[in-house]
């Protein structure tokens, strides 16, 4: 490992002094790790697998803490190995939804009734990869939707991330700069566009996609996925795919809602066919797309989960609710 120029890559990114510290020896333990099993190259060339097996031995040794996992992200990011990448940032996206659940279920309907849900189940670690959080998720929605749908929708409705109002003020302050939801949406599409344009400048990734021209066409030729949609009240987004280069490339319509899906906590479940997760949960999702316009208006709002990969659509779609006196 070249400690000099992974160091100044982290500098070049305002990582704390502190982190750099923490990220140096973590980033030395993982080539340590890969020594021995063969893995030609160090973390450059190994595949994701790789990062699992490593993964299970920091949760073995309690070592599997946020910040190591981000600095292996940081890692992955400064030896350009997509695949290590996705791997550790699929460990840390939506890391807490599932214990949000568990309180969340639990604070509507009784620590009893949630205790029956999660009966026999055990909440998976940070560093469980995809594989092991389907099948929990599965089971626990399932319970909960059998003992109150209602209570469920709500709560998963809810959102179940930890999004805090500050990182969507950004957003609202596009809003109040253009004076009104359409032109809004305009603007939103643009710079998203823009963004896209300068990752495949630049040969940055975005989140974990590979931006190509073929990736910014799509976004152009949907505006849902570019900026949302407009009708009445009502906002349409559908999401971009999750890997929208492999979607575009695939043609098994099982594995394209895979490369669709974003959620950490299901999509395994799509690749494998099995033990598949209620579309219910596709809820979380939508909060997650209605947050902005909450920071936006001020006031909770209403998400409907329109179409989802999860129940066998070729897209995920939201409609979100504007509240009187937005249009």
């Amino acid at each position: 490992m070249d400690r000099m120029e992974f160091r100044r890559f982290l500098v070049e990114r305002n990582v704390s002094g502190e982190q750099i510290e923490r990220a140096l020896v973590i980033a030395e333990r993982f080539e340590r790790y890969l020594a021995p099993l063969g893995a030609e190259g160090g973390a450059a060339t190994a595949d994701a697998k790789r990062m699992d097996s490593f993964s299970d031995e920091l949760i073995r040794s309690g070592e599997n803490t946020l910040d190591n996992y981000e600095a292996l992200a940081r890692y992955a990011a400064f030896v350009r190995n997509r695949s290590l990448y996705t791997a550790v940032l699929e460990y840390l996206d939506g890391h807490e939804a599932l214990a949000s659940f568990h309180r969340a279920i639990g604070a509507a309907l009784g620590r009893p009734a949630r205790d029956e849900i999660f009966r026999g189940v055990a909440l998976p670690p940070l560093g469980t990869p995809n594989v092991g959080k389907y099948p929990v998720t599965a089971t626990v929605i399932a319970r909960a939707e059998q003992r109150d749908p209602v209570v469920s929708r709500r709560v998963l409705s809810g959102g179940l991330r930890d999004l805090k109002d500050e990182w969507f003020l950004a957003a609202r302050r596009t809003y109040e700069e253009a004076g009104g939801i359409d032109k809004y949406l305009e603007r939103k599409g643009a710079e998203f566009i823009e963004e896209l344009q300068e990752h495949r400048r630049e040969g940055r990734w975005w989140f974990v996609q590979e931006i190509t021209d073929e990736v910014i066409d799509c976004v152009q030729r949907h505006p849902e996925i570019r900026s949302g949609v407009r009708v009445g009240a009502i906002i349409y987004e559908t999401k971009i795919p999750y890997m929208t280069k492999e979607y575009l490339a695939e043609s098994d319509e099982r594995m394209r809602r895979y490369f669709y899906c974003h959620c950490p906590w299901v999509r395994e479940s799509l690749r494998t066919g099995s033990r598949t997760v209620s579309p219910t949960f596709c809820l979380c999702s939508g909060a997650f797309h209605k947050k902005p316009y909450e920071v936006i208006f001020g006031r909770p709002l209403r998400v409907d989960v329109v179409e989802s990969v999860l129940r066998g659509d070729a897209r995920c779609r939201f409609a979100i609710h504007l509240p009187d006196g937005a249009v």
